[in-house]
């Protein structure tokens, strides 16, 4: 008899944007780095707890040595986060990774944070009408959508972004017209535009863009952030808790103001 062969592929293998967040290393002191992660879980353990990072070395003068390299990513581990790869640089990065045995990783949604932790700016004028939207259509779990051509509107999601789903609009601005759940994540490469309450996160020019703006109908939200520079909310502001809001970057300051 025959054996039976199994035509059925192992497995799909995809590229996509995911939720990677990004260590930036300042100095080389894992012991200091070990305690400042440990602060930022405490202060948000829904989203940095086993969350995964990328270590980037780019800032550092000089490229740490093997052994300090492990001793920073066992900081990273410590904390309660998971190092997943080093942040693209150099040569003698590439070659690290290597001995190492962790991947290079060339592009992810970084989040850095202002010294300061952000501030609040005072009253502003309202901003200008959302751009013209395309179609209608409802969110999925996970959205990737394809490059934008040119002249395209915005993307449109109508109706509840629910815990646990993603929606992103790539080379677009984003438009939703219902809530976004806790647990619920929308991202655009442009800006971000909620007419219903944010109580999850949003984050606008994913790729970088500094000009990105985020707009929020009814403010309750987890999270904001624009081109890397976030603020992470346990407690809203009571000036600014369902309020109409807009956010912006003013240098690396991450503002918001009522409309």
């Amino acid at each position: 008899m025959n054996a039976r062969m199994d035509t059925q592929d192992a497995c799909d293998l995809r590229f996509g944007q995911v939720g990677i967040a990004n260590v930036r290393i300042k100095r080389v002191d894992a012991a200091a780095l070990c305690e400042e992660l440990e602060r930022r879980v405490r202060t948000a353990p829904q989203l940095f707890s086993r969350a995964a990072v990328v270590l980037d070395l780019s800032h550092l003068l000089t490229l740490p040595d093997d052994g300090t390299v492990d001793a920073l990513l066992e900081a990273i581990r410590s904390a309660g986060m998971l190092p997943v790869g080093l942040a693209y640089g150099t040569s003698e990065v590439d070659a690290l990774s290597q001995r190492m045995g962790l991947p290079l990783i060339a592009k992810f949604r970084a989040a850095y944070e202002p010294a300061d932790g952000g501030s609040i700016a005072p009253p502003a004028p309202a901003p200008a009408p959302a751009p013209a939207a395309e179609p209608a259509r409802r969110a999925e779990p996970v959205r990737e959508e394809a490059p934008a051509a040119p002249g395209l509107g915005a993307q449109h999601v109508d109706g509840t972004v629910r815990s646990g789903q993603q929606v992103y609009a790539r080379d677009r601005d984003l438009v939703v017209t219902g809530t976004i759940a806790n647990a619920a994540e929308v991202i655009a490469d442009g800006s971000i535009h909620i007419y219903g309450s944010l109580r999850g996160r949003a984050m606008a020019g994913a790729q970088g863009d500094e000009k990105a703006r985020i707009y929020i109908s009814d403010f309750r939200a987890e999270l904001v952030a624009i081109a890397g520079h976030y603020r992470v909310f346990e407690q809203i502001p009571k000036d600014l808790e369902g309020q109409s809001v807009r956010c912006w970057l003013e240098g690396e300051k991450l503002l918001i103001a009522k409309l």
